[in-house]
């Protein structure tokens, strides 16, 4: 069995799964300062939240082009 390519593999996974739920959490995050009205967040939070939730969304996307076998063959 090649360990080093199931190890890889899993090492990938982990930080696609790290990677989407931080830029989901950040968005989550910046989302809700933006509209918190006490604090007065400038207004380009709001776009890098939107930012954070189109990374995350391309993210999503990207893995499902490598799972279906009808995209990437």
């Amino acid at each position: 069995m090649k360990w080093l390519e199931l190890l890889t593999v899993a090492g990938a996974t982990l930080v696609a799964a790290v990677t989407v739920v931080v830029l989901y959490s950040l968005g989550v995050r910046l989302t809700a300062i933006a509209g918190d009205r006490q604090v007065g967040a400038p207004a380009w939070v709001k776009y890098l939240s939107y930012a954070c939730f189109g990374l995350c969304g391309l993210a999503v996307l990207f893995g499902l082009y490598l799972i279906i076998p009808y995209f990437s063959g």
